[in-house]
């Protein structure tokens, strides 16, 4: 059922309601995403089912919403038992993951961010002893190489690869981590993790010019090489493109009090969105792909950043974004996530299913 999608459905209108104040049809999202129940079954994920569900409803503090938020909370509970005890289990067995394992669109790290704003400490403790674990090496890879490809409709890599994505690839735990560590919620090798990440990012740091971007994966060919298969930086999207990455650095270096490192994440933020040949790689207006994400990240960004980092260009380029014939309804991709980026601010947290905030 989609509309229990946070990502397509219902549950993301339900979000863009609930955060700008229209209850009525928060409340007409709600009913939709919900009727039938929620999902706990595999698949049940921050983007979907019980843990999607229990995030969006963390965005209101109505009483009557009380009861869904007590039984969308226990189906998170049961969705991330299983799936810790699914992962510990494949490490254990010493096997390479599928991002999904981990990722924040269907895995570990995404609930971790619905358990942050559930504020259930317990389980997200087991989530971040987890991340910590996935970041130690195995095989002579990185704890986090996929055993897959990074395109659901294509054969992997031989080898698979490594992803470095905020969506799907590492630098999601790392924001996850790193958040985490701000709020004082840490756990035993919790600072090791995130070095461990930074220092294979630094690895793998690219430039262009004056331009600084990281490759979005790597294949065990890049490594043979030394040196990535993608010659220059791509879309600079949310979900894989640098101001996704720079800001789970700037996240990282802020909880370590890493001023270099702040500045090498802001600086390639502001490198990325003045470089003209990026910017036209931008076709839509998504959350995702498009200019709704990249305004969100860079209001993130500019919030944090040690110097001041100008949003007005960011902000005129998405409202004169004009959206798609076929346009659709949902979050990540449609209306429902370019209309909050045009209308927030960083004064709530609704930009948490990002890992932005």
């Amino acid at each position: 059922m989609t509309g229990q999608s946070l990502a397509q459905g219902a549950a993301g209108i339900a979000l863009l309601g609930l955060e700008t104040g229209d209850w009525l049809a928060a409340r007409e999202a709600l009913r939709n995403a919900t009727t039938g129940g929620v999902s706990v079954a595999a698949g049940a994920s921050l983007f979907y089912g019980a843990p999607a569900i229990a995030f969006v409803l963390t965005a209101s503090d109505h009483p009557g919403l009380a009861p869904a938020k007590s039984v969308a909370a226990a189906g998170t509970a049961t969705v991330t038992r299983r799936s810790l005890q699914a992962a510990h289990r494949r490490i254990d067995s010493r096997q390479q993951p599928h991002y999904a394992e981990y990722d924040l669109i269907r895995g570990m790290t995404g609930l971790g961010v619905t358990l942050r704003r559930l504020g259930d400490q317990d389980l997200l403790h087991q989530v971040l002893n987890y991340l910590v674990r996935l970041t130690e090496p195995l095989n002579g890879l990185p704890g986090w190489w996929c055993s897959n490809g990074p395109y659901r409709h294509q054969p992997p890599p031989a080898g698979g690869h490594a992803n470095h994505g905020i969506a799907h690839g590492i630098t999601g735990p790392l924001a996850l981590l790193a958040l985490t560590l701000a709020d004082g919620t840490t756990v035993t090798g919790h600072t090791d993790a995130i070095t461990r990440i930074c220092l294979w990012l630094d690895t793998w740091q690219q430039h262009t010019g004056s331009t600084t971007w990281w490759p979005q994966t790597l294949t065990l060919d890049d490594l043979h090489r030394g040196t990535p298969a993608q010659r220059h930086p791509l879309r600079p999207s949310w979900c894989y493109g640098t101001p996704g990455i720079a800001r789970a650095q700037q996240l990282a270096a802020v909880a370590l009090h890493d001023a270099s490192r702040q500045h090498l994440a802001e600086a390639a933020f502001v490198q990325c969105v003045n470089d003209p040949a990026q910017i036209r790689r931008l076709t839509d207006r998504s959350l995702c792909h498009g200019t709704a994400g990249l305004l969100a990240t860079g209001r993130r960004i500019a919030a944090d950043a040690a110097t001041p980092i100008p949003l007005t260009s960011l902000t005129r380029m998405h409202r004169q974004a004009k959206p798609a014939a076929d346009e659709p309804a949902g979050f990540l991709d449609g209306r429902a996530g370019a209309g909050l980026a045009a209308a927030a601010t960083t004064s709530t947290c609704w930009d948490a299913c990002l890992l932005l905030a």
